[in-house]
């Protein structure tokens, strides 16, 4: 049940964080900043900040999850298993498969499938997430490198966060993309109202996000991307292209206000029909962390979005024309 609890007069202008932990002794600290973080804490029916300087009189309810279970226990969830080896196993993520437990997801995970697959990885990572070293979100589908070893883990993490792992990603966002190609340097973090979303932040605040994209089709209305990843931040490709005006169809997260709805009867159940964003992962390329081999690993675009880029490209008339990467099109 949440709890429900009003802010007194002595306690104007203490930061939110402190004045539940007084509050709340029997959670923690870094639990109740996890919670906020989470958007499971409102001041007046807002989602706020840990910082947040209360007002008297404001009512602050706090939802406490239950915590999910430190250990998994193994399901035989079926895995499309692209390579294996001793150490390292490269699997292809289908939408709608949740990589690890959360607060909206117990069970039936890639964590629960890994450990029946390979129980080697229980002991590898987190025991939360055994052997996961990034992650796809719920909605995008494609390639994903798991650790079966500690050596594979320490290796795999460390070419992560020097960026020496290549992840290229084919989507299909709303607009026609004006540039053949670019880079997008913006930094990302927490929104700041919408504390379960991401957003492009300020200079100076967030971390450092960098996406490179690359125009491959151009329709009336939509555009058919390459995206690469230089560094790996939370719903990174969905947030940076939702920042230029161009959200991933199938989006609802980050769809904008100014996107317009699909009028075309087809289309609009083959976009229902995505199951996720249409975002997969398509291609993955890393050293192996034992034996030193670079390997590059391929996975072709699911019937789910390849069946709404048919329909884009079969059109005859000349708003469902495709139009070239360079030019316009006609009008």
């Amino acid at each position: 049940m949440p709890e429900s609890l009003t802010v007194e007069s002595g306690a104007v202008g203490r930061r939110l964080d402190l004045w539940l932990a007084a509050k709340l002794p029997q959670v923690s600290r870094t639990r109740l900043k996890a919670l906020v973080a989470e958007g499971h804490v409102s001041v007046d029916g807002r989602a706020v900040k840990a910082s947040t300087r209360l007002k008297a009189g404001q009512r602050v309810v706090v939802t406490i999850p239950p915590r999910p279970p430190e250990t998994l226990t193994a399901e035989p969830i079926p895995l499309h298993v692209i390579y294996e080896d001793a150490d390292v196993l490269v699997v292809d993520k289908p939408a709608r498969l949740v990589v690890h437990p959360g607060a909206g997801q117990r069970t039936g995970t890639l964590a629960h499938a890994l450990l029946a697959h390979a129980p080697s990885t229980a002991g590898v990572g987190g025991p939360r997430r055994p052997g996961i070293v990034h992650r796809l979100d719920k909605g995008t589908s494609g390639l994903l490198v798991v650790a079966k070893s500690p050596r594979a883990y320490a290796g795999l993490t460390e070419q992560l966060a020097a960026r020496r792992v290549t992840r290229r990603y084919l989507t299909l966002v709303h607009g026609e993309v004006r540039q053949t190609e670019g880079t997008i340097d913006a930094p990302i973090g927490r929104h700041p109202r919408h504390r379960t979303r991401m957003a492009v932040l300020p200079p100076g605040k967030g971390k450092r996000a960098v996406t490179r994209f690359r125009v491959l089709e151009r329709f009336r209305g939509f555009t058919y991307l390459e995206a690469q990843l230089e560094t790996g931040r939370t719903h990174q490709i969905r947030v940076h292209l939702a920042s230029l005006g161009h959200p991933v169809v199938g989006d609802l997260t980050y769809r904008l206000r100014s996107t317009p709805r699909i009028t075309d009867p087809t289309q609009a159940a083959l976009v229902e029909g995505l199951e996720g964003v249409a975002l997969h992962a398509a291609s993955l390329a890393f050293t192996h962390p034992v034996t030193g081999a670079r390997l590059e690993f391929g996975s072709p675009l699911p019937n789910r979005i390849e069946r709404l880029l048919t329909d884009l490209r079969g059109g005859l008339t000349p708003s469902r024309r495709p139009l070239s990467p360079g030019g316009r099109g006609p009008r």
